[in-house]
């Protein structure tokens, strides 16, 4: 079985790229750190913090391309996928990325909402208004 479970923040904006027919493919980078902990005998151990390169295809890559910012928590569900190339030098390179099946954001809403708000905000008008019209609408929905 290939499963991965990750919880960590966003370290760069997606990167989204469309082809054949309106498809598309997100990646970005995701930190998860291990807190340091001190073992009995007094030896610090430091946090551990590990890169990982996550994908993203079709719905999923274009709800990442607009809801998923630098520095957002999320939860990925994937599988590890191993590839390799070779670089304009002819230097075969090693890849090991995270194919996303879920993603869930765990970044507070109101983040979330103000973040895409700001993208969608007309010209002339405030993040705040089109926050405070967002978060009416979602207290009206019975769930």
């Amino acid at each position: 079985m290939n499963k991965v479970m990750l919880i960590g923040n966003v370290g760069k904006e997606p990167d989204v790229r469309y082809y054949d027919r309106d498809q598309a493919v997100a990646t970005f980078s995701l930190a998860t750190t291990e807190r340091g902990y001190t073992l009995q005998n007094g030896t610090q151990v430091p946090d551990r913090t590990e890169w990982h390169n996550v994908v993203l295809y079709r719905g999923l890559a274009k709800i990442a391309e607009k809801y998923v910012h630098k520095g957002d928590k999320l939860f990925i569900e994937g599988k590890i996928r191993n590839r390799s190339y070779d670089d304009q030098k002819g230097v075969k390179r090693y890849v090991t990325e995270i194919i996303a099946d879920n993603m869930e954001m765990l970044s507070p809403k109101s983040a979330i909402v103000e973040q895409a708000s700001v993208s969608q905000a007309p010209v002339g008008s405030t993040a705040s208004q089109n926050t405070n019209d967002s978060e009416t609408e979602d207290d009206q929905l019975p769930f």
